[in-house]
């Protein structure tokens, strides 16, 4: 009954495309590069990924290839920082989109950069 209920009329997460996200930003106050070459995470990401550059702060948005690919994308951040990070703090996920930020985002710049997925 439970797989049934879940299967009837409850969307699963929202998968968000690069391209899509990516022309969301042309034209707004901010600069978009690719992933550092360094970010082993984002530049392996199957759905692609870039950099967003927010005045002192930016961050790198990887795309998973569905919400699922997105939680292993999240959990190799998770995995590979430093002890001393709080990345709660700057880590977020949101359907298949990983978005690890440089600095705690302010909500003004979360805002804009969520406001771009698509």
């Amino acid at each position: 009954m439970a797989l049934l209920a879940t299967a009837c009329g409850k969307p699963g997460p929202k998968s968000y495309s690069e391209v899509k996200s990516r022309a969301c930003f042309v034209g707004k106050k901010v600069k978009v590069t690719p992933p550092p070459a360094s970010d082993f995470v984002a530049t392996t990401a199957l759905g692609g990924a870039f950099r967003v550059v927010l005045g002192a702060n930016f961050v790198t948005v990887s795309f998973g290839s569905n919400p699922s690919n997105a939680v292993t994308l999240d959990d190799v951040y998770r995995d590979a920082r430093a002890k001393n990070v709080g990345i709660d703090d700057v880590l977020r996920l949101q359907g298949n989109a990983v978005m690890l930020w440089h600095a705690h985002p302010s909500n003004d710049d979360l805002s804009v950069v969520q406001g771009c997925l698509r």
